[in-house]
């Protein structure tokens, strides 16, 4: 499977998915490289904020954007409430726009 994009993954995210079970990894690593290949549309994500987006995994969220054919995966959470938290949006779009200047 050619590339088209290159995934990135912040310190945070991981830490949290090398403490996943070896079967949520996976599955989530399967995403990935389906992202990787320029497929953004069967992988379950929702647009958050502008930019950001999150990939949608079980009860997992992953929070990210994609700049310059790079996909950057910021935050990951377990989601436990039916809204995103702000503060988490937040901080991503944070690291967006520093990647802007």
């Amino acid at each position: 499977m050619e590339k088209i994009y290159n995934a990135f993954f912040h310190e945070a995210v991981r830490d949290f998915l090398s403490e996943l079970s070896r079967k949520d990894h996976s599955r989530i690593w399967g995403i990935v490289e389906t992202m990787e290949a320029g497929d953004l549309h069967s992988p379950r994500t929702k647009t958050l904020r502008g930019p950001i987006k999150e990939l949608i995994v079980k009860e997992y969220r992953i929070l990210f954007f994609i700049h310059e054919h790079t996909i950057h995966f910021v935050r990951v959470f377990r989601k436990k409430s039916v809204k995103t938290p702000q503060k988490e949006i937040e901080y991503v779009e944070r690291i967006y726009k520093m990647l802007l200047n």
